[in-house]
């Protein structure tokens, strides 16, 4: 079908497409202070055909879940539907069309990775290993034109020879393709070589469409350094990364903000979106660099929890009260995460067939413990062996890639309905549920650790 564009590339700043960073509060934070258009992280194209879509009432938004763990491969939101780019790993043009067709009418664009070095794209026929096959790269792009109704663009890195980088946009963009991002550095380069600004330009006056420049990391310090780095490169629009990935507010037409303001407004984004402790922590410290070794910055490295994160902000209860008020709505968060959930008919789990078990959605979080004494596990072992009982005996089930433990102490088994992604974690869990049983532990300071939720 004809692809007619709703979004325009034109005179537009835009966040690149990060790994990691590009999750959805860092859009929204982009898009609040003033990127005209939000590219996500890097998808590769299976993790989206093992996912499943999924309405998420409780926060408003549409996620895409990996199928054997629950974890959100994609997840947006109305505020972005018409400003939002995904950025896709393929190397495939059917499957880039499956995925494409997957999604198309919960994005605005689609972009293919063709300028990522990075090993596993390479070797997956990925991102920069495409600018090496053109038919390929061609066919790609000419099959997802032909067959999608929002507009498909590329992102590419420059080659050593400035003829031959423009003959390969000109075939990029013989395809149909509605704007073409250009990396100003080659494979082999990195941030400190100089990004080849003239190549843009010259690539800017060859081609029709619109092309977005990237690579002014050196050069980028201020909002009205953008449009310094469009002129010099004659592009249409301009891409940044990582400045924006180390101050968001890079977009903000009156200045940049102060760094905690920045930190907090993600934070709140972060908690309303119910981002994963994990990658909100990443986020954090790209923001953070050098900040990281002050005594604020080691504390925040110890963080483990969502909730623990934005305590170091004074925001801890503003996120205890949103996850509460999620989980009272329904929402599908970590915890409820269990194997076989997305089946229609759910198998019976070994677990599920143990009456006598005793029971707790108990999360096992490592940053609560200091000493390797202050541990479940030997915490356990040791009133075990002080009142002279058999040591306890673990048994773990393991379930695509969730795992969750029996412990049997005294002939009374202990288990957290919590299933947690390795087997250690899992059998800590289940002793701190048994801990939590034998009265060695009680539930005040389960959940002010963040071990339960209530």
């Amino acid at each position: 079908m004809d692809t007619k564009s709703k979004l325009d590339y034109r005179n537009k700043i835009i966040l690149a497409p990060m790994v990691r960073v590009g999750t959805l509060p860092m859009r929204l934070l982009a898009l609040g202070y003033g990127a005209d258009i939000v590219y996500t992280e890097e998808i590769i194209d299976w993790k989206f055909l093992r996912s499943l879509r999924r309405i998420n009432d409780a926060l408003g938004t549409i996620d895409y879940l990996d199928k054997s763990d629950g974890t959100v491969v994609f997840r947006t939101c109305a505020k972005e539907k018409d400003k939002v780019v995904v950025q896709l790993g393929t190397c495939d043009p059917e499957r880039a069309l499956k995925v494409a067709k997957m999604i198309e009418n919960d994005i605005a664009g689609i972009d293919i990775n063709m300028g990522c070095p990075k090993e596993f794209s390479l070797k997956g026929g990925m991102g920069a290993a495409l600018l090496s096959k053109p038919c390929k790269a061609k066919l790609i792009l000419s099959m997802l034109v032909k067959n999608l109704s929002i507009p498909v663009t590329c992102k590419i890195r420059v080659l050593e020879n400035i003829d031959d980088t423009l003959r390969l946009v000109q075939d990029l963009a013989s395809t149909g393709i509605s704007a073409l991002g250009v990396h100003g550095r080659t494979i082999s380069e990195r941030p400190q070589h100089q990004n080849r600004n003239e190549t843009i330009r010259m690539i800017a006056e060859n081609l029709t469409i619109p092309v977005i420049a990237n690579g002014g990391s050196r050069e980028i310090e201020s909002y009205k350094d953008i449009f310094k780095f469009k002129e010099e490169c004659g592009s249409s629009s301009v891409m940044v990364a990582r400045v924006a990935q180390g101050n968001c507010s890079i977009f903000r037409k009156q200045g940049m903000e102060d760094l905690d303001t920045v930190i907090t407004k993600y934070l709140k984004c972060a908690v309303d979106y119910d981002n994963s402790p994990s990658n909100t922590k990443y986020c954090v410290q790209n923001m953070l660099k050098s900040l990281q070794e002050t005594p604020r910055g080691k504390k925040f490295l110890e963080c483990q929890t969502l909730e623990q994160i934005c305590a170091i902000w004074n925001m801890d209860k503003y996120c205890h009260s949103k996850q509460l008020d999620y989980q009272l709505k329904g929402n599908l968060g970590r915890r409820e995460i269990r194997p076989d959930l997305f089946n229609p008919t759910p198998k019976r789990l070994k677990t599920d067939l143990e009456d006598s078990v005793n029971e707790m959605q108990c999360a096992f979080i490592r940053a609560n413990y200091i000493k390797d004494t202050e541990l479940p596990k030997t915490r356990l072992l040791s009133w075990c062996n002080k009142n002279k009982y058999d040591n306890p005996k673990y048994e773990t089930i393991n379930e695509d890639k969730l795992f969750r433990s029996v412990v049997t102490v005294m002939n009374q088994k202990y288990t957290s309905t919590f299933w947690e992604k390795n087997k250690k974690f899992a059998e800590q869990g289940a002793a701190l549920v048994a801990l939590f049983y034998l009265g060695l532990v009680n539930e005040d300071v389960l959940s002010k650790n963040g071990s339960i939720l209530r």
